[in-house]
């Protein structure tokens, strides 16, 4: 007759793992304490019953026994066998409990915690064709002078010792870099110490964020606009208050409303490519925002997310080159290399950053300074500029075929302007019907895309898509146009 411990315990051994059997018994004894299938002070099977039936060695289970011993969860009581230790609190389980039941592998934990949205994580590789919000090509840059630049990093860092803990600003060298772009290019006139470089421009905004924004405090966005800047905001217990948006952008005559009704603490704007219409914020606006930040006192956080792609003229400066106290100025390097790099970066005046670096220091203690020398040294080079050319190029012809499929495949069904810059089209669709029938059948058709009512603040119907072109070839764009209006059961055309 089998012993009772032979017929309870689920100890899994997997002959085939990179983890010791002694550790897989180890863990399987462990675990079963702590479900209290093991109670305190009960007998185990002997070392030669034990490895017999889990088809090892008699020396494994020796050596987890003495393991568990020396951890404490067992003792040895010599020639009357090993049993649990009698300092293990008693936990008595149902029979119901001893079948595996949701959260048993610890995937629900048994705690209070802030849940997540609904929507879920945008992670990649889940299957499928994925029409993104507007993200570059990966594979356009060049792997040989990244990886050139990474040795060249990793050799400087040893040389300077700065393989420790360093300053949680980020790297001196990269700072200085970014301030020279900045001043050179986009008209600021910052040095490294207004530079604190974070992990994107997403992490960018949540930083900003911590550091600008107190429970209850006010916060104006579009009523279209960036999903995760809105948790951000949120998640330092903002008051979201909504703007009116027109085709020319933010509508300043509601800022101006709201800034009476409520103490305005800060706008979100992105107000070279508005997102996720892609419309450019007009010089007159941008001067009466600056205006009413001025006499309102509140924070204006700019998001430049695509400065580096733009078609046809040359781009407008970005807010904060004209108004630097007014403006807190996030960018990135994620658009002109790879998204993968995870550099991005705020612009400020002197004291902001110093406060902006406090919240670094106590959420990421510092930033990655390997890959944040290898940035620098493509920037130093030239690497990165001659990069972005070539890459513009590719985009700009990506851009035209994209929009050229979206008006065959769609027709007279679709309204969108052509982007003078950035790397996405905001799509509309004039009849909602269409575009619920996208939404509901896209799974079907094994496409992913941001939904309509994620950009929306207010809940609102929206008509629209972002449908990005920059990270897919032509033929990538237009099977997946192709999947998106089979998913819409378009009439002939």
């Amino acid at each position: 007759m089998l012993r009772p411990w032979r017929m309870r315990l689920d100890i899994q051994i997997d002959q085939k793992s990179q983890t010791p059997l002694y550790l897989q018994i180890v863990h399987g004894i462990i675990h079963e304490i702590e479900r209290g299938r093991l109670e305190s002070g009960e007998f185990l099977a002997s070392s030669r019953e034990m490895a017999l039936a889990l088809g090892v060695n008699r020396k494994t289970v020796v050596l987890a026994y003495e393991d568990l011993i020396a951890q404490g969860w067992l003792i040895s009581e010599g020639t009357s066998g090993t049993k649990v230790s009698d300092a293990i609190p008693v936990r008595k389980v149902s029979t119901s409990q001893c079948n595996v039941s949701a959260g048993d592998d610890g995937s629900v934990p048994l705690y209070d915690y802030a849940a997540p949205p609904e929507r879920s994580l945008a992670i990649s590789g889940k299957g499928g064709t994925k029409l993104d919000e507007g993200s570059p090509d990966g594979r356009l840059f060049p792997a040989d002078v990244l990886s050139r630049a990474y040795r060249s990093a990793i050799l400087r860092a040893s040389r300077h010792d700065h393989l420790s803990y360093s300053d949680p600003r980020g790297s001196s060298f990269l700072r200085e870099e970014i301030a020279k772009m900045l001043t050179s290019e986009r008209g600021l006139v910052v040095s490294a110490d207004n530079i604190c470089i974070t992990r994107g421009s997403q992490n960018g905004i949540f930083l900003a964020a911590k550091t600008l924004l107190k429970p209850g405090d006010v916060v104006l966005v579009e009523d279209l606009t960036y999903e995760p800047a809105l948790e951000a905001f949120r998640s330092c217990g903002a008051h979201i208050v909504s703007v009116k948006l027109d085709e020319l952008g933010v509508d300043v005559e509601d800022v101006e409303r709201k800034c009476r009704e409520y103490d305005v603490k800060m706008i979100f704007l992105t107000p070279h490519h508005q997102f996720p219409t892609t419309v450019s914020l007009s010089p007159e606006r941008r001067l009466q925002i600056i205006h009413l930040a001025n006499h309102y006192r509140f924070a204006i956080l700019e998001d430049d997310y695509d400065h580096e792609f733009h078609f046809h003229s040359q781009p407008l400066l970005p807010m904060a080159s004209y108004a630097p106290q007014n403006v807190v100025y996030v960018g990135s390097l994620s658009k002109m290399a790879l998204p993968a790099l995870r550099v991005g970066y705020v612009a400020a005046p002197v004291r902001f950053v110093e406060a902006l670096a406090h919240q670094v220091s106590i959420s990421d203690g510092m930033g990655n300074i390997l890959t944040e020398d290898a940035a620098a040294l493509l920037m130093s080079e030239g690497e990165l500029r001659r990069h972005a050319r070539k890459a513009a190029r590719a985009y700009a012809a990506r851009r035209e075929f994209f929009a050229t499929s979206i008006q065959t495949l769609f027709g007279e069904h679709v309204t969108f302007r052509m982007p003078a810059g950035g790397l996405a089209f905001w799509v509309r669709f004039p009849d909602m019907r269409i575009l619920d029938r996208i939404e509901r059948n896209a799974t079907r058709e094994g496409l992913r895309f941001a939904p309509s009512h994620s950009y929306s603040v207010t809940g609102k119907a929206c008509d629209g898509l972002r449908l990005g072109f920059g990270s897919r070839t032509e033929k990538e764009a237009r099977k997946a146009l192709e999947m998106l209006a089979k998913a819409a059961d378009l009439p002939a055309i």
